[in-house]
């Protein structure tokens, strides 16, 4: 790339809400391996026509990577040029989708294996790849070329080599913000918005009746979430957008009840399912996580929400080193041999482990980045 893309301005609104979004995702998967907690803390099962609280957490990530998108991406446009943004959209897309693989094959690993250490070498080979120091540019291509050679070690280390289980929450993202990105970097600025609202029905059409057999429904219902906050920010921050204000706050507000009315409308064909990630379940998260915007941007701006911020800035401005942080923290006590003792593995206390582990990681992110470390996607 010959130009470097200037960092566009910050909205709080988002920074507030996506703070508060990975902060309970790193909650919810602590919490996960706690027992007796309440089923509206638990993912509902894949053919339960329901979905709890923790259902919503992903779906909403992904709508905000859609809200984020068109400031970084046009600025990209505006520095580089179509073809250094499609450039940026591919080394971004296959840095999520070879985090996920081998963040899901350390998962899926056999008995016996140190999952564990090689996790860590696959995390050590993806900073020299895709991080940097002092805050600055990526490292110089030398040491990417040794994180390249780390991962096909850790690869071909692995017991029978790796497997596409399944990509993984971080391959997921990488998908559908590949698929978003592309159809906002190829579309003309005027077309943006019914493109991407065009794009959101021709996912929902996807899973409806080409995945039966195509397979990708679950990509499909991804990038319609990403596609929905892609539209919401060309009706609320576009400034080239002719609405005034109160009016595309209004036009935003029809949007999320527009969601939410199909969404439901979808249900006696597709139950509302999180693990089949069905497209009633994307749309009624898009227009809920939507509302939620609308009230988390005013209150951005006010006494606690500054107050928020400063306390989950740092993971809204760095929300992959905050998501990693949790499995690095895990895998080195792993290596130590140390568990949870059984009484912080259940009830109240469990709870307080989960909230203890991310007061952790929100301190251990912010020395990480006084020292300079950043990844850079």
């Amino acid at each position: 790339m010959t130009a470097s893309a200037s960092a566009p301005p910050r909205l709080v609104g988002i920074d507030l809400l996506r703070g508060l979004t990975v902060a309970v995702m790193i909650l919810v998967n602590e919490w996960a391996g706690v027992a007796g907690l309440p089923a509206w803390l638990k993912h509902m099962p894949a053919d339960a026509d329901a979905m709890s609280v923790v259902d919503m957490v992903f779906p909403a990530f992904l709508f905000i990577v859609g809200l984020s998108l068109p400031m970084a991406l046009q600025a990209r446009l505006d520095a580089a040029g179509r073809r250094g943004a499609l450039q940026h959209v591919a080394e971004r897309t296959l840095a999520l989708l070879v985090a996920g693989l081998f963040m899901v094959n350390a998962e899926m690993a056999p008995a016996g294996f140190n999952a564990a250490g090689w996790l860590l070498a696959a995390f050590a080979a993806i900073f020299l790849m895709w991080g940097s120091v002092r805050g600055g540019p990526p490292l110089p291509w030398p040491w990417r070329l040794v994180g390249l050679a780390l991962l096909g070690a850790c690869n071909g280390y692995y017991p029978g080599g790796m497997a596409v289980h399944w990509w993984g929450i971080l391959g997921m993202i990488g998908w559908a913000y590949g698929l978003a990105a592309l159809l906002f970097v190829l579309a003309g600025r005027d077309a943006r918005l019914p493109l991407a609202l065009a794009g959101l029905a021709g996912c929902v059409a996807w899973y409806a009746w080409a995945a039966p057999q195509l397979g990708g429904g679950a990509h499909a219902t991804h990038t319609a979430l990403v596609l929905a906050g892609l539209a919401t920010a060309v009706l609320l921050h576009d400034p080239q957008h002719m609405l005034a204000p109160d009016r595309a706050t209004r036009a935003a507000l029809l949007l999320a009840f527009l969601l939410l009315a199909v969404g439901f409308s979808l249900r006696p064909h597709f139950a509302l399912s999180k693990i089949h990630a069905t497209p009633s379940w994307g749309l009624v998260c898009a227009g809920a996580t939507l509302l939620l915007y609308l009230i988390v941007r005013p209150l951005a701006e006010a006494a606690l929400g500054r107050a928020a911020l400063t306390l989950l800035g740092d993971a809204a401005r760095h929300p992959l080193l905050a998501y990693l942080l949790p499995f690095v923290i895990g895998a080195l006590l792993a290596l130590a041999g140390w568990t949870w003792p059984a009484a912080l593995s259940s009830g109240a206390a469990g709870l307080a482990r989960g909230v203890a582990l991310l007061a952790g990681v929100l301190v251990l992110l912010r020395l990480l980045l006084r020292a300079g470390l950043r990844l850079k996607l």
